[in-house]
């Protein structure tokens, strides 16, 4: 679901709306859902140590008992599906999540790593292992889908791990509050912030040209806590925050709920308070501005390129799945890995970003 860019009020909110499961998106994001999964303890083989009746497996979104099998049978999370057109940022706060696709790459990442997958054409799993025998297996993570623009939508696919330890952080103390005073810190996931550069996006990526301003900032305000947005990089670029978390705050002076999110103004700098504490996640960019046509993981700019997109998945299998199973897992050890089709392997580094 798309907001359009209405205004109001005369303020820096353009635009109000509530944000259920999946959050309302613009030109040039797709789709923004925060998963928050309090699963059990795992049965040892990877699933939840839980009865499952009453859950309609394969489609089980309903959160009973606080936790989803989503589209897994005996391990929660998402099996053996294609993409094609368009790339997804998953930002894993809580949790592991296993990954594995059809160029035969895997890796197990999460506890505040990022995963950047340009989706040209191939297939995916994303699977939520229960690793936890002796107690809960709690998983937060937010997925985000960045358009493709048409010249890019058939780009090779490729992936990028953006470990916890390289992603910036920085924390800013309260006006007058010092050291002892309420905080605000924040998440750089894309885009500059505060002097800041986190690793690049992929290459085909919409992002991975400064001039399309797209960021990705993740906040956290203690109660009494502010935090300035400067102003964007061009009048065009869209801005929307999302208050997930925590209680509400205030946007230069205009109240914004919490389970809310609003359109910004983006050409002027915003002043974000929070008397009570609050959690929010904010998304910019310039839009792409082209037509979408999409039939969910595959996103073109017309009927016709859906169209092909389910022949050629129907022809060529995008390559295949080498994997033994459509819920496939990478073992008991909890290490967080990537492996690359090359079979080069990389690890999270040691050295914390945070400032």
């Amino acid at each position: 679901m798309n907001v359009a860019h209405a205004s109001t009020s005369g303020g820096v909110i353009l635009q109000q709306f509530p944000i259920g499961f999946q959050w309302p998106t613009f030109d040039p994001f797709l789709f923004c859902v925060h998963h928050l999964d309090l699963y059990p303890k795992g049965n040892g083989r990877y699933g939840p140590d839980a009865s499952r009746a009453g859950r309609q497996l394969g489609q089980d979104f309903e959160g009973i008992d606080g936790w989803r099998m989503y589209h897994g049978d005996a391990v929660p999370g998402f099996p053996q599906h294609p993409h094609r057109g368009f790339e997804t940022v998953t930002f894993v706060r809580r949790g592991l999540v296993d990954h594995s696709d059809s160029l035969g790459a895997a890796a197990r990442y999460g506890r505040g790593d990022v995963q950047w997958l340009t989706a040209g054409s191939g297939i995916i799993s994303e699977m939520f292992p229960l690793l936890h025998t002796d107690g809960p297996n709690t998983l937060e993570l937010f997925q985000i889908w960045i358009n493709l623009p048409r010249g890019a939508k058939m780009a090779a696919p490729h992936f990028s791990m953006l470990w916890h330890n390289d992603i910036p952080h920085i924390t800013h103390p309260g006006p007058g509050a010092g050291h002892d005073g309420p905080t605000t810190e924040v998440t750089v996931v894309a885009g500059e912030y505060a002097a800041l550069v986190p690793p690049a996006p992929p290459p085909s990526s919409w992002a991975a040209d400064a001039e399309h301003d797209v960021a990705i900032w993740h906040a956290r305000l203690g109660a009494g806590a502010s935090w300035s947005l400067p102003a964007a990089r061009h009048g065009d670029t869209g801005r929307a925050l999302y208050v997930f978390d925590g209680a509400g705050v205030e946007v230069s002076g205009e109240p914004l709920a919490v389970g809310h999110g609003a359109l910004l103004r983006s050409d002027v700098a915003v002043e974000v308070t929070s008397a009570e504490g609050a959690e929010v996640l904010v998304l910019q960019g310039r839009p792409i501005g082209e037509p979408v046509a999409q039939y969910g993981p595959f996103v073109m700019n017309d009927r016709a390129g859906v169209e092909q997109a389910f022949r050629d998945y129907q022809a060529t299998q995008f390559g295949g799945w080498p994997w033994p199973s459509a819920e496939p897992v990478h073992g008991d050890p909890v290490d967080r890995f990537a492996r690359r089709p090359d079979g080069t392997v990389e690890r999270p580094t040691e050295v914390d970003q945070r400032v």
